[in-house]
């Protein structure tokens, strides 16, 4: 049986270098980078060149770079940190209803601290209308927050647009982007999009789980809000994981290596999944499926089969595959992104996610495919109506 792992979304395989490294500063560059002997220097030395990586690749200074724990973590220190060191210009934020849930939940905290908070809508497809935007910019507004590529949808947000639109209508409002769907699938460029805050996290492109960065505009006002011993210039306080931010770094240097190449064979074998879906009765796929998507994301919904018991029947042959978002919760809820585009209630519960990463083989989607054929029928006529 082949083992085939389609939830690359929720989180990819590390590569050899990336752990071949780690390993390395562990077991033998293992100093502290605040410390002022020979092995604390070749710690902060690592520190140093992730953030030359980094900033060569987003086209920022180095300077600009936080290295945090993760998504969730620059989510919060974007929201939580910019709303407390701006709440004397105004209390208003605006985010879109398909946010991830470190946003979402983030902005529910805010409400209670009294921020009040606009959620835009999105269309069928998952994109948020900037006419809706528009409208709902105020001189309250001091951030609005909207992710680059969703989750669940592959949904790709015209960030660039909204950028200019929010510092047209009000310059002094921060522009957040969460990109960690879509940084190593798109060339992100901050400050060519008028976006302050962008948030990345290291175990979506091949890296370590437990790292990512949030880059952070220096004329943004954000609070720390983390405390301690004064590191990341008093940003974020803690001593700093060097192997996860070398790892991190590395798969970053090699996801953007010939990477119009890697979109290019990700968008492929999309299109293989999605046509080979085509064959299959009560079957439809969420969303864009085209360009202007993302190229590793697809949400199928199976009509008469509860996602569970689809994608448990999957793995028994050895498939890999999401009912969601895996970052939510390991409890099944109906997805609020489906409720968002306007998903019909006899698919709400009947939705996968399948993911892909440039790691992932034709051979294996066909096998992917086969096994669908397989099973779906069968499933179908043991399920109770």
């Amino acid at each position: 049986m082949m083992e085939v792992y389609l939830d690359n979304s929720a989180t990819t395989r590390c590569l050899p270098s990336v752990a071949a490294l780690m390993t390395k500063i562990m077991c033998e560059d293992y100093g502290n980078p605040s410390s002022m002997h020979r092995k604390g220097v070749e710690s902060e030395q690592y520190i140093r060149h992730a953030k030359e990586i980094i900033a060569r690749t987003l086209k920022v200074q180095e300077k600009e770079i936080l290295f945090t724990s993760g998504g969730t973590e620059s989510d919060n220190i974007a929201l939580i940190g910019t709303a407390f060191a701006n709440f004397r210009s105004g209390n208003h934020i605006i985010t879109t209803k398909i946010e991830h849930p470190a946003i979402l939940q983030t902005c529910a905290y805010l409400e209670t601290q009294g921020f009040e908070v606009t959620y835009l809508p999105v269309d069928s497809n998952g994109i948020i209308c900037l006419a809706d935007l528009e409208k709902a910019m105020t001189n309250q507004t001091i951030i609005v927050s909207i992710m680059h590529t969703n989750n669940e949808i592959g949904s790709v947000q015209p960030i660039a647009e909204a950028g200019a639109l929010i510092k047209r209508i009000n310059p002094n409002t921060v522009f957040h982007v969460d990109a960690v769907q879509g940084f190593g699938k798109f060339r992100i460029y901050p400050k060519k999009m008028n976006v302050d805050l962008l948030s990345v996290s290291a175990h979506k492109i091949h890296g370590p789980k437990g790292v990512g960065f949030l880059y952070m505009n220096e004329k943004v006002k954000v609070k720390p809000i983390l405390y301690g011993g004064g590191q990341q210039k008093g940003m974020r306080s803690g001593t700093e994981n060097v192997p996860g931010v070398a790892g991190m770094a590395l798969a970053i240097d090699e996801i953007y290596k010939d990477f119009e190449e890697k979109t290019e064979y990700l968008y492929a074998i999309k299109d293989r999944f999605i046509k080979g879906l085509e064959g299959l009765e009560g079957v439809k796929v969420n969303g864009l499926t085209g360009r202007d998507s993302a190229p590793h994301v697809v949400s199928v919904s199976i009509a008469g089969i509860r996602s569970e018991v689809m994608l448990h029947a999957l793995e028994d042959r050895g498939v890999y595959v999401s009912a969601g978002s895996a970052c939510a919760s390991n409890k099944p809820a109906t997805s609020a992104t489906l409720k968002a585009i306007g998903v019909e209630k006899q698919y709400l519960d009947s939705t996968l996610r399948f993911s892909f990463s440039v790691l992932t083989t034709e051979e294996e989607i066909d096998y992917t495919l086969q096994q669908m054929y397989d099973m779906i029928p069968m499933l179908r006529r043991y399920t109770r109506h």
